[in-house]
């Protein structure tokens, strides 16, 4: 099965849509982590929209399973990791005008500045992923990299319509994923994953991690966030149908 981790940015998104103290995403970590997460993952972006720097020192604490820091290849937040340690970063692509991370990164148009960026992560000690499209000129580009893991950004998967479209788009993941377990690289999976869609991806071999965020934050307005967290699992597993 694999390992769970649940993305708190959007309880940090509520907290600042107010500019107070609460939603605060520490509790919300310690929540998920009661519902059975086997990890957290955020999003310190440039702009700080949500997660503060506050959240990841904090997080960094108290956080008791893997903490998972998204960030993009920007020094200042290299910095902050290399400073906190978290046990696993990956690399996402970023841009102030987007609602959300739209694709993954371009290392074949970018391989320089993401090569810095995941030497000076491999130098302090950390574990690294990268976050990209299911293309095989990325996931060629980025093996050369030296890398932990590699994320398959799974939006295209997700936002496609049932039947054929979205047949296409798992077969690809499928390419993806071979191509990255073949060359002895984690295989990791998110964006856009619900309770509905995340179990075909699940099932790809040897998928490792799956980051998943909006659809279980979402859930836990009505459920609570140990029962959202506990019911994704359970689609992951193929075990209680959602209820």
């Amino acid at each position: 099965m694999a390992r769970l981790g649940v993305n708190i940015d959007h309880v940090a998104t509520l907290r600042q849509a107010r500019g107070g103290q609460e939603p605060d995403p520490v509790w919300a970590a310690a929540l998920a982590e009661l519902g059975g997460a086997d990890g957290i993952t955020i999003h310190l972006r440039e702009d700080r929209r949500h997660i503060q720097d506050r959240d990841l020192r904090l997080l960094r604490q108290t956080v008791q399973v893997r903490l998972n820091l998204e960030l993009a290849a920007d020094s200042a937040i290299i910095d902050l990791a290399t400073e906190l340690r978290p046990e696993q970063v990956t690399l996402v692509p970023e841009r102030r005008e987007e609602l959300t991370t739209e694709g993954g990164l371009d290392v074949v148009n970018q391989r320089q500045r993401i090569t810095e960026a995941v030497n000076r992560c491999r130098h302090a000690g950390l574990e690294i992923a990268l976050f990209l499209d299911p293309e095989p000129a990325q996931i060629e580009a980025a093996l050369h990299l030296n890398v932990d893991a590699i994320e398959l950004h799974t939006g295209r998967y997700a936002n496609s319509h049932e039947g054929p479209p979205q047949r296409m788009e798992l077969e690809a993941l499928q390419v993806a994923a071979e191509a990255i377990v073949t060359a002895g690289v984690e295989l990791h999976a998110g964006h856009g994953l619900n309770y509905r869609n995340v179990l075909p991806v699940a099932r790809l071999d040897r998928m490792a991690e799956l980051n998943i965020g909006h659809s279980i934050i979402s859930r836990a307005l009505f459920v609570g966030l140990e029962r959202a967290v506990r019911e994704m699992k359970n689609c992951i597993d193929d075990r209680t149908p959602r209820a």
